[in-house]
């Protein structure tokens, strides 16, 4: 009996008897997709979707129900957005049956260079306090979006946040977990523990939390535009408080700042164009990885083989360190992206895996390059207008500097600029974007809306999105089984910070994987690990043109919801 209930548990824990009850779908716990035909909206929090949904019903676009269900995510969600942070986004519509790019990132100060930190013997930005602060870019973008693709006021889109700010909402499960597990250190930081703290300690599950400073800063910037935000008392707020505090971020830099209408790149991959943004974010990544993945029969190894998460690691391994050298800001650098999605270079690079082994360290490509926390969110109205959008502070409570009475934390972006190395593309400099990890994601299919996805996380967002598209693609999962699916994360490749991998890294792997996976994998030198919370919250909205039926889809990780009407 011990050992029938032993093996019983281990089977659980492995994923074998998670789903044998479902009438379809995959043997790993997995849900339906949730179909409609209005409207869709797929975000990491349900008042979120709720109020995107709401705005699409009173006859908004796309684009202002997430502008809508960005702003609530930001109040809901505060460790991981908001408007102390930045924003890129990717949208379809369709009128024009045209894809558009948007980089919503900040930049550094102006009044802040290399040489603070080289001669202070700072080997990396800090995580907290006033140094890695950049120019917050998601307020801007949410008007320059809007502007192009918008139809309600700013202040209808805006109003379900400033209401829950006021009257309060229930913290969810996770979020609670999130907040509660990153605040420490932040304690002292100027007004981080008057918004975040109320009572002592960050809000638990279910308790109610409001934050009517965050409310009353939504109000002015409804009143007065993107300019209440960059010029106005907002702006001159965050001056001073950076300057009483040791910060190096202006007025004047808030003022100066402008985001970019830029073209999205893609891939070909089995017949689905994959489509990014390209630096200084890094979905190139992620073409990278596809084009490597393309010269193997994915769909013959089987999905949770060792076989293929070798392939999946070992081309991991090999885009992030082009990532690491190549990826930064391209008003400063030429930089190499159509040599480094190109298929002639993914072959180059793909025969460097050894089939049997894994690699320890890889070169970085040898091409020409001139120096000169996160929420995703996505949805989709009645007209076939898609927006695929991610919005981000960077880490937990990212700085942890929450300017006087204004409800929000300012993001620590510039955390990921390398301080050591002067020509390195990704060195700091002043007004020069960092290197940035969010990114949002499109397929289309015969130049045809085909997804809208995306997923948080950091660095494992371009392993999450390869993991995505093969899941649909090669091994035929619906949108909520390839998100609900087991996930890989490696982790220890080279950074643009400046940190080289020399071990292998590690190879994180979720609950699902058979035992005999892992030893297969330790036989090829990867090194195993195992852990919670890392793998990404994932959303996502599939059309089916013929139909005319959407299709949306929300990870069981976490607390999102896909909905629609």
């Amino acid at each position: 009996m011990n050992k029938l209930i032993f093996t019983l548990i281990f089977a659980v824990f492995c994923g074998q008897l998670a789903a044998q009850d479902r009438l379809t779908g995959q043997t790993f716990t997995t849900r339906s997709e949730v179909l409609a035909r209005n409207g869709m909206a797929a975000t990491s929090q349900p008042l979120a979707t709720q109020a995107a949904l709401d705005i699409l019903r009173k006859g908004g676009s796309a684009m202002d129900a997430a502008i809508a269900a960005n702003a609530v995510l930001g109040l809901v969600e505060p460790a991981s957005c908001g408007i102390g942070g930045d924003l890129f986004a990717i949208v379809w519509d369709a009128k024009t049956q045209k894809l558009y790019g948007f980089n919503g990132s900040g930049r550094a100060p102006k009044s802040l260079n290399i040489d603070y930190f080289i001669d202070k013997g700072i080997k990396y930005v800090p995580d907290l306090g006033p140094l890695p602060v950049t120019v917050p870019g998601a307020v801007d973008g949410w008007f320059a979006l809007h502007e192009k693709f918008g139809k309600l006021p700013m202040g209808t889109l805006l109003q379900p946040a400033i209401d829950y700010g006021r009257e309060g909402f229930p913290v969810s499960e996770v979020i609670a977990y999130e907040m509660e597990s990153n605040y420490s250190g932040m304690v002292d930081l100027p007004g981080f523990a008057e918004t975040y703290m109320p009572n002592g300690h960050t809000p638990r599950k279910g308790e109610v939390f409001k934050n009517p400073n965050l409310s009353d800063t939504y109000e002015k910037i409804a009143k007065g535009g993107r300019d209440a935000f960059y010029k106005g008392d907002i702006a001159r707020t965050i001056g001073s408080y950076m300057k009483k505090h040791g910060g190096f971020l202006s007025y004047e830099d808030l003022a100066d700042h402008t985001s970019n209408w830029v073209e999205p790149i893609s891939t070909n991959y089995r017949g689905y164009d994959v489509w990014e943004l390209p630096p200084n974010g890094q979905g190139t990544a992620v073409l990278q990885m596809l084009n490597i993945l393309e010269g193997y029969d994915i769909k013959s190894m089987g999905f949770g083989s060792a076989e293929y998460l070798h392939v999946l690691t070992e081309a991991k391994k090999l885009a992030y360190e082009d990532r690491a050298k190549f990826y930064a800001d391209p008003a400063f650098n030429k930089i190499p992206v159509e040599e480094l999605i190109s298929k002639s270079y993914a072959a180059e690079r793909r025969a460097l895996i050894n089939p049997n082994q894994a690699a320890r360290s890889y070169p970085a490509g040898d091409l020409e390059i001139e120096l000169g926390n996160t929420t995703y969110l996505t949805v989709a109205d009645k007209d076939g207008n898609m927006v695929s959008l991610i919005q981000s502070i960077y880490s937990e409570f990212a700085s942890g500097m929450v300017p006087d009475g204004l409800g929000f934390v300012l993001q620590n972006r510039g955390a990921q600029f390398n301080v050591q190395d002067r020509n390195h593309a990704n060195a700091i400099a002043p007004g020069k974007r960092p290197f940035h990890t969010i990114i949002p994601a499109f397929i289309t299919k015969d130049g045809k809306p085909f997804v809208s996805f995306g997923l948080m996380g950091g660095s494992v967002q371009p392993q999450g999105h390869a993991q995505i598209v093969v899941n649909v693609v090669d091994f035929g999962m619906n949108l909520q089984e390839a998100g609900d699916a087991p996930r890989m994360r490696h982790s220890g490749s080279s950074q643009p910070t400046g940190s080289v991998m020399t071990d292998g890294g590690t190879l994180n792997l979720e609950s699902g994987f058979t035992p005999e996976v892992f030893r297969e994998l330790r036989k090829m030198g990867h090194q195993i690990s195992f852990a919670v919370g890392i793998y990404g919250g994932y959303q996502a909205i599939g059309v089916d043109l013929e139909n005319r039926v959407y299709s949306g889809a929300s990870e069981s990780r976490k607390d999102g919801q896909a909905a629609g009407y």
